[in-house]
């Protein structure tokens, strides 16, 4: 993925302004801490917590996610191989459980994504105001 672009961002774990510092405190979506964000970024001081309730709107990313998931799911297993819906409903679940963590961030992600762009300027800014 090329840097600049918001897909970078998504899947990099990375500051939707610079694209340098990390979103999340840790790159590993399966740690116990899996939900824990920086405030600011590190590298150019974005503030990640835009303002009280903003990832609320995450809730309908995740919501696409998971449909999304679930269409794939049902016509990989129900259609193509013919297993019944029973088993499409325990693994659909036991899947949806197993990506929690991944699905989280990643609704996250996109949806900072979308307020945000990238601006190749803004990295060091952090580092520049300090000397």
């Amino acid at each position: 993925m090329l840097k600049g672009t918001k897909l970078y961002s998504i899947f990099g774990n990375k500051c939707p302004r610079c694209h340098e510092g990390n979103f999340f405190e840790k790159n590993n979506p399966y740690t116990k801490d899996f939900d824990k964000m920086n405030h600011y970024c590190s590298s150019c001081g974005d503030n990640f917590e835009r303002e009280t309730g903003f990832y609320y709107g995450a809730m309908y990313v995740s919501y696409a996610l998971t449909v999304a998931l679930g269409v794939t799911w049902f016509l990989m297993l129900y259609v193509i191989f013919g297993f019944n819906a029973m088993i499409f409903l325990i693994s659909y679940s036991v899947l949806l459980i197993v990506l929690l963590p991944w699905i989280f961030r990643t609704s996250r992600l996109i949806w900072i994504n979308f307020f945000t762009k990238y601006n190749k300027d803004a990295a060091g800014s952090v580092q520049r105001k300090v000397a």
